[in-house]
Formats: structure tokens, C-alpha cells, sequence
């Protein structure tokens, strides 16, 4: 019962996360946002579609996929707090990669340091996310203090 309530707690994580990230986030935080959810519906998919012996493989190619689109966010908009979102995301696909080659089953140390990491790719994109709603927010302040005009009409 403990473990799905900690399940539930992470979801419902994801998706305030993401939430926040389309409402008051820029294109990075909207597009990482989204790429959190979208690994967290992979993970809960291969875990009720894939047999037992093929689903580290499966969710070690979901995380691979994962880092990748946090890379390819990091360099498009280079961003420090996407740059620690990418490399929390390689320390996860780091842990998946290492008890597959191992063979080891998944234990606490696996599920501590899984929902940790998880959690710190969530705080990077909620910093990330209110950073750039309160740059955007002091830009509309400024803006109107200037008192710029508005649409020229022709």
C-alpha cells in the first residue's frame, strides 16, 4: 500500500510539474515539461505491456530516449538549469544501464536513487519554469513603465 501511495505521489508530482511548466513556462520549460511526462506514460506502459525479463531493457531505452531529448533541449536553448536536468537524467539512465549489465534486481538503493533523481529533474524544471515567468513578468513591467506603444495602425 506504501509503494502505490509513493507511485501516486510521484504522478501527481509530474503532473503539477508539467502543469506549471505549459502555464507559466517559456518553449524550454514547456518542451521538458512534456518530455517528463511522456517518459513517465513510456515507464508505466512497458511496466504493464513488457514481460518481467525484457522490461530493464525496456525502460533502459526509454531512459536513453529520455537523456537524449534533454541533450537536444540543452543545446537548443542552453540552459543551466537544462543542463542539470540532462545531467540528472544521464546519473538515471547511468542506474538503469548499470543493473541491467549487472543482473541485479532492483532494490531500495535503485528505487532511493530513481525517485530522487526524478524529483531533482522536476525541481530543474520548476526553477527553470519560474525563472523565466519572473524574466517575463520584470519584461511586461518594464515595458509598460516605458510606456511603449502599442500596434501601429497603417
Amino acid at each position: 500500500m506504501a509503494n502505490f501511495f509513493l507511485i501516486q505521489i510521484v504522478w501527481l508530482a509530474i503532473l503539477a510539474t508539467f502543469v506549471f511548466a505549459i502555464w507559466k513556462g517559456g518553449q524550454a520549460e514547456r518542451w521538458a515539461g512534456s518530455l517528463v511526462v511522456a517518459g513517465a506514460i513510456f515507464a508505466f506502459t512497458m511496466h504493464r505491456t513488457v514481460p518481467g525479463d525484457l522490461l530493464p531493457t525496456a525502460l533502459l531505452a526509454g531512459e536513453f530516449l529520455l537523456a537524449l531529448g534533454f541533450l537536444a533541449l540543452a543545446a537548443r536553448f542552453a540552459s543551466l538549469w537544462l543542463g542539470a536536468a540532462m545531467l540528472l537524467q544521464a546519473v538515471q539512465f547511468m542506474l538503469h544501464a548499470w543493473y541491467l549489465l549487472s543482473e541485479r534486481p532492483r532494490d531500495i538503493f535503485y528505487s532511493l536513487v530513481n525517485n530522487i533523481d526524478t524529483i531533482g529533474i522536476l525541481i530543474c524544471i520548476i526553477v527553470g519554469t519560474a525563472t523565466a515567468w519572473r524574466r517575463r513578468s520584470a519584461l511586461e513591467r518594464q515595458e509598460a513603465a516605458a510606456g511603449s506603444p502599442g500596434p501601429v495602425d497603417l
